[in-house]
């Protein structure tokens, strides 16, 4: 189910409204339910990977708990990460690491299909579960925390099941920890009209974004993006600082709608997005950025391959990013992209010493707003290229962009023949990026609610007409429901 259909508009209010009425102790199973079949709507089947994810992890859980030999908690922890992850290779890389092996064995000669080939090679398109890296991910933070003593297991199977079907941030996060999640189940929740509408208006913002702002923006990516060889210069530049933007509302508007649904809910999920174009450097930029992911990657990855591995930091850089890459999606066209990231962190890092000391001794102050606004637009400039990749269906495919776009042959841009469009989506974007210089994501509600009731009326009348009167009317998928 999209939160951008009319099914979403007639589930919520319903699941809102039984919950309030339900006594507390029965809140949990309703929940469930209705998470079970958020998910369902979309493959029914899929639902019994959900149900294997949640059943396998309880059970290693509540026995690393149990067991005193640390040896027989590691084969209850490494039951968890090899079956999870079992799941996750088979459903999302299966068909990308066999396809790259036929590739490799082809290029040196070797036929490791038989005689015939692909026509007597037959397997199946493995269909992509929904949320499935989200979910997977999830779940083996519980495993691993309760294996570090962090955590204690939770003994209720059904709270448990809810913490990992949760059905706001069970496609596309923010992946929430079980020390954050799992306590605000047992407690009971009360009606708290100032915290409902605050959950509202955070809804009713993503939905904004989404309609009005991302998927705008998405109808000139896609013609850009579509052909790169017909066009060069100006538009294609125009096209990847515009996917930056698309994306980021995009997914912003996802997790902004799931915060939102769990407020009204009684719940909190932790911010996934701290206007991330706001940023000081490429850290900054990371803090800022999918923060439930590149958590969950510095906390099970980066600090072990550091701490136990004894990896160089630029090494275990790499691999973290690469991993980022391919968490994104099975295509080396994620993992080119994540590399790439991972590049531009090491460049800002390794090269500091020595841009600090050039800038010392010309008598350039880091706070001078000239180098700041030029250190700014190198990296935003650097991140969107490295984009072109993310969003490009191969790697020839994103090079040829790259190739036309810095060939600045070309100021065309109106490549939809809707100039109206165009603007708009500009001013959409530069409205946005103000509204989020003076208010955070988290906090767009501040601007609404604390304004009297005629201007709060007011607020919430222009912003149902805009929903309405200027939604690109594509109902596209959410970008992150693909990963």
């Amino acid at each position: 189910m999209l939160f951008n259909s009319f099914e979403f508009l007639f589930f919520f209010p319903v699941v809102v409204f039984v919950f309030y009425v339900l006594p507390h102790r029965f809140r949990w199973f309703w929940l469930l339910l209705a998470s079970y079949y958020f998910y369902m709507s979309m493959e029914p089947a899929l639902i019994l990977l959900l149900i294997a994810s949640t059943i396998l992890d309880y059970y290693c859980g509540r026995q690393m708990y149990l067991k005193q030999d640390n040896r027989i908690r590691k084969r209850y922890l490494w039951m968890s990460i090899i079956g999870n992850l079992g799941m996750l290779f088979f459903f999302k890389y299966f068909v990308f690491f066999t396809n790259s092996s036929q590739a490799i064995m082809e290029f040196f000669g070797i036929d490791w299909l038989g005689v015939g080939g692909e026509e007597n090679y037959v397997f199946n398109k493995i269909l992509l579960p929904v949320g499935i890296s989200f979910y997977t991910f999830q779940t083996l933070s519980y495993s691993i925390d309760v294996y570090r003593r962090e955590v204690v297991p939770e003994r209720h199977f059904g709270r448990y099941a809810l913490y990992v079907a949760f059905f706001p941030q069970l496609v596309a996060g923010p992946i929430e920890r079980a020390s954050r999640l799992l306590p605000q189940f047992r407690k009971e929740v009360f009606i708290d009209i100032k915290r409902i509408k605050w959950g509202i208006v955070m809804m009713a913002w993503g939905f904004f974004l989404k309609l009005v702002v991302a998927d705008r923006i998405g109808v000139y990516v896609d013609a850009v993006f579509l052909d790169p060889s017909a066009h060069r210069g100006l538009p294609l530049f125009i096209g990847s600082l515009f996917f930056a933007f698309q994306i980021y509302f995009d997914f912003s508007a996802y997790c902004t709608i799931a915060i939102g649904a769990a407020k009204v809910l009684g719940y909190d999920l932790m911010q996934n997005f701290n206007r991330p174009f706001f940023f000081s450097s490429v850290r900054d930029f990371w803090r800022r950025w999918h923060i439930s992911l590149m958590l969950w990657l510095k906390d099970y990855l980066y600090k072990p391959l550091i701490a136990k591995f004894g990896l160089n930091k630029i090494v275990a850089v790499l691999i973290v990013f690469f991993f980022n890459g391919l968490w994104h999606g099975a295509n080396w066209t994620f993992v080119v992209w994540g590399l790439l990231c991972g590049v531009l962190m090491i460049i800002e890092v390794g090269t500091q010493p020595l841009r600090y000391a050039v800038l010392r001794k010309l008598g350039i102050s880091l706070q001078n707003p000239v180098l700041r606004f030029v250190t700014w637009l190198t990296i935003f400039l650097s991140i969107t290229t490295t984009l072109v990749f993310f969003r490009s269906p191969n790697i020839l495919h994103a090079l040829l962009y790259i190739k036309n776009m810095f060939s600045l042959n070309s100021t065309f841009v109106n490549v939809t023949y809707d100039r109206t469009e165009l603007w708009l989506s500009m001013v959409l974007i530069l409205l946005v990026q103000i509204i989020h210089y003076f208010k955070g994501n988290d906090d767009i509600p501040e601007l609404v609610l604390n304004r009297k009731p005629v201007l709060r009326w007011g607020f919430y009348i222009a912003f149902i007409f805009t929903i309405v009167l200027f939604s690109v009317n594509r109902q596209n998928n959410f970008i992150y429901f693909q990963f």
